[in-house]
């Protein structure tokens, strides 16, 4: 049985992606692979045929010969969420991937920073093999104890997780307020080790300083309420006479598109912020601008790098295109693809890539990333002598 609401859109991930989610809610029958068939059958689009059916009968061999002849205990549930997470990672896509019900509920509350255990503050995303710490929060453990945008987390409590993805070592530095956890990161070819001590975390996404007419306007992350946030900054640069703003989106990761095209709503007058393609089901989406463009006037200088990606792209892309800021810093990290978010029966999710984006003048960036108007460097030297070059380049603009 199939149940579908309306769609809406969002966009995950600490990539930031355009989804739709499409509630889809199979029967569970026992714990066979039923449940395996009713939540992966081809509904993800009703409309398109199906060349290649999965031959079930094949699969169902695999578990009974596995349930009938394995001298052990057998979970028979943990097998069925255990080919689940096979058949998503099969199509070697780093995007795509299933979340049990107890993942999913991590992963939907990561989107809007709500962090429910306590943490060391640190956000990363998987760059190329790795994962690779892209911000540490203000006031929070990680930063206190210097760990730094860039390092490559290699161990935690000297386990090695180096080759891990990025959400089994978020749940890894997560636990209990005021225990110990022990991080090694790889700093410049060296093993750098911090002892943290995990407190609840403050994470906001979005915030501003002013330093004489200019405001410095960092997103963190596109969340759900970073276009309204934004916006109730936007209103006061009017009254304190601001001139110039520097939008800095280094190392954020993406989030919400619609908080993305929220903030660009701000700034563009056009009709067209992003399109999104897919082949598979030959649909073509054109995102036009929300509101007033309150911001279209005020020079913008926009701080971008190597792990501003997604939903960041997508306004950094946009800008660019309709030439209403300077783009400054180094090659964004290229992350075009959007993924869909169907949740599935028993309160799990599977997150799968389903169609691309390209900016308003039809250019994608997937792979290629953004190349900046100004190419500034930003080395570890700078950052341990917390020197930056980038903003202090953005200041004098």
């Amino acid at each position: 049985m199939k149940k579908e609401s309306q769609p809406r859109y969002i966009s995950l991930g600490s990539a930031t992606i355009i989804s739709i989610i499409t509630l889809i809610v199979g029967v569970i029958i026992g714990a066979n692979w039923h449940t395996l068939y009713l939540q992966f059958s081809p509904y993800i689009n009703p409309n398109q045929k199906i060349t290649s059916p999965i031959k079930w009968d094949e699969l169902n061999e695999v578990y009974s010969q596995i349930s009938t002849n394995f001298d052990g205990q057998v979970d028979k549930a943990s097998l069925i969420e255990g080919a689940k997470k096979g058949l998503a990672a099969s199509l070697g896509d780093p995007y795509t991937a299933y979340f049990d019900a107890k993942e999913a509920i991590e992963f939907k509350s990561s989107l809007n920073g709500e962090i429910k255990e306590a943490g060391v503050g640190i956000e990363m995303m998987k760059q190329g093999d790795y994962v690779v710490v892209t911000r540490t929060l203000p006031n929070n453990p990680a930063r206190k104890a210097g760990v730094h945008a860039g390092d490559v987390i290699f161990a935690i409590n000297d386990e090695e997780v180096w080759n891990k993805d990025a959400d089994l070592i978020a749940s890894k530095l997560r636990g209990k307020s005021g225990e110990k956890v022990k991080l090694t990161v790889v700093r410049e070819k060296k093993k750098v080790d911090f002892e943290l001590v995990r407190e609840k975390i403050n994470n906001v996404s979005a915030d501003v300083v002013y330093q004489d007419k200019t405001a410095i306007l960092s997103i963190y992350r596109f969340s759900e309420d970073t276009g309204s946030l934004v916006e109730s900054f936007a209103k006061d640069f009017k009254s304190k006479g601001i001139n110039k703003i520097i939008l800095d989106l280094r190392n954020n990761g993406g989030g919400y598109v619609k908080a993305a095209r929220d903030l660009l709503s701000l700034w563009l007058d056009g009709d067209k912020i992003l399109i999104q393609k897919s082949t598979t089901s030959g649909q073509n989406i054109t995102y036009a601008k929300r509101g007033q463009a309150i911001l279209k006037d005020i020079k913008t200088v926009v701080l971008v790098n190597n792990a501003t990606a997604s939903a960041s792209e997508i306004v950094a892309g946009a800008l660019k295109d309709y030439k209403k800021a300077t783009i400054l810093g180094t090659k964004t990290y290229g992350k075009g693809v959007v993924q869909t978010v169907l949740e599935l029966s028993g309160g799990s999710l599977l997150k799968i890539t389903t169609a691309h984006w390209y900016t308003p003048e039809n250019q994608t960036i997937n792979k290629t990333g953004i190349t900046p108007d100004l190419e500034v460097e930003r080395s570890y030297n700078d950052i341990n002598n917390g020197k930056d070059p980038q903003m202090d380049k953005a200041k004098s603009l």
